[in-house]
């Protein structure tokens, strides 16, 4: 396009004579000044509407525990990860067979031992069918019994024929035919003892099916969760229809509490089997457990740069419950986790380094009260790994880890499941 066309196409967006004056004369030059209106209230709406959406229909954000350092600060370990308390050793407990709970025999928080019952089905058609196997059994004996004592009379008949044809008072075809019955008959108590051997198996069968309707703990454990009311339908599978329970409760041995932390994998070599290590809990967070690892799940997960490290607790405690939140210290040996009882702890909490975010020129992080964020100065201090040292907010303190660049303080937030 030349310079000429240019020029041509200016000319024609100038505004002509007639159209200043309508203008200038108050003329038709209020469409654009309705256009201009509507703009703003357009972008003062789209405003309004984020801040709404932001503050009545929330944020969904991870959260963490703020927590205490170890005592002696970051010279006592050589790596920090966080994590939860997992159970080795939990079970959904269910019915072997589909049935109607008669009987439900556990509440939540209640020790069970293994073997102990926990729940009861129906059983009316279960005690019907071991019923007819027991007379089943019953007539093949009775059978038996018959079979074995015309077994001993052709017994008995074949010793008077071998008599009387010795004397040859009898032809041989007669003590033939003598022995012909006793074996015959010797077959006949065999097949009978095998039916018997049937019967009695039909028997067992049916009072196994009997005591499939009493479900019991398989070990010894807490019951965390009942699942079923009397009444109510359970099946070993999903029935699909959502009103059949595929549980009656879920029992979990405490003995078998552990934590599963994931370690980045940049730093999985400074952690090794039986090295010694310290746990904290989120919710207990000037708690110190004494642990060490038990070992490293040979697998990474690519989405995460992470490693499972399995921490085995040292002391049990009934403050430990599953599913709660963690945070392992390592340490060069058993005897460094003793010097942190002596040494002093430095100033502050620790926070995830995701948690802190730089807003009008302060570091803040984002506190949870309650449905809504509020915002914290803090003081950023010293780096461990993946959680940082703050001052200004106080041990147990819930943080959004990540909080969205469009968060404000006040605004609602509802916490991701895990």
């Amino acid at each position: 396009m030349g310079i000429m066309d240019k020029s041509d196409l200016l000319n024609e967006l100038r505004i002509g004579k007639e159209h200043r004056d309508d203008h200038a004369n108050g003329g038709p030059h209020w469409p654009w000044i309705a256009v201009a209106s509507l703009v703003a209230l357009a972008a003062v709406g789209a405003a309004g509407w984020y801040y709404v959406a932001g503050n009545i229909h929330g944020f969904t954000v991870e959260a963490a525990t703020a927590s205490a350092p170890n005592a002696g600060g970051a010279d006592t370990s050589v790596l920090q990860a966080t994590g939860y308390v997992t159970a080795r050793r939990a079970a959904t407990v269910s019915a072997q067979i589909t049935g109607t709970l008669t009987e439900v025999l556990i509440e939540e928080g209640e020790r069970v031992e293994k073997g102990q019952v926990l729940a009861r089905l129906e059983s009316t058609q279960q005690q019907a069918y071991l019923a007819q196997a027991q007379a089943g059994a019953h007539a093949a004996q009775a059978q038996l019994a018959q079979v074995q004592a015309l077994l001993a009379q052709n017994q008995r008949d074949l010793a008077r024929q071998q008599d009387i044809v010795a004397r040859k008072l009898a032809s041989q075809q007669s003590l033939e035919l003598a022995q012909t019955q006793v074996a015959t008959q010797a077959a006949t108590v065999a097949a009978q003892r095998r039916q018997v051997d049937v019967a009695l198996a039909n028997v067992q069968a049916a009072q196994v099916q009997l005591d499939y309707c009493t479900v019991r703990a398989p070990f010894s454990g807490m019951v965390t969760a009942k699942a079923a009311q009397v009444g109510e339908i359970v099946s070993p599978l999903s029935a699909g229809g959502g009103f059949t329970r595929t549980g009656v409760g879920t029992i979990v041995d405490m003995d078998s509490l552990e934590i599963e932390v994931d370690v980045n994998e940049s730093y999985i070599s400074r952690v090794v089997p039986k090295q010694s290590a310290q746990a904290t809990l989120d919710a207990y967070p000037d708690w110190k457990i004494p642990a060490h690892v038990i070992a490293i799940i040979p697998t990474a997960d690519r989405g995460k740069a992470t490693v499972k490290v399995r921490i085995g607790i040292d002391a049990k405690d009934p403050r430990i419950l599953p599913d709660m939140g963690a945070r392992v210290s390592f340490f060069e040996d058993a005897s460094d986790a003793s010097k942190t009882a002596a040494a002093t702890p430095p100033k502050g909490v620790l926070v995830p380094v995701s948690a802190i975010v730089r807003r009008e020129g302060k570091d803040i992080v984002f506190a949870i009260d309650a449905d809504h964020a509020r915002a914290r100065t803090v003081a950023p201090g010293q780096t461990y790994n993946d959680l940082r040292l703050v001052e200004g907010i106080g041990a147990g303190t819930r943080v959004i880890k990540q909080p969205p660049a469009e968060l404000s303080d006040g605004a609602k937030v509802e916490i991701k499941s895990k």
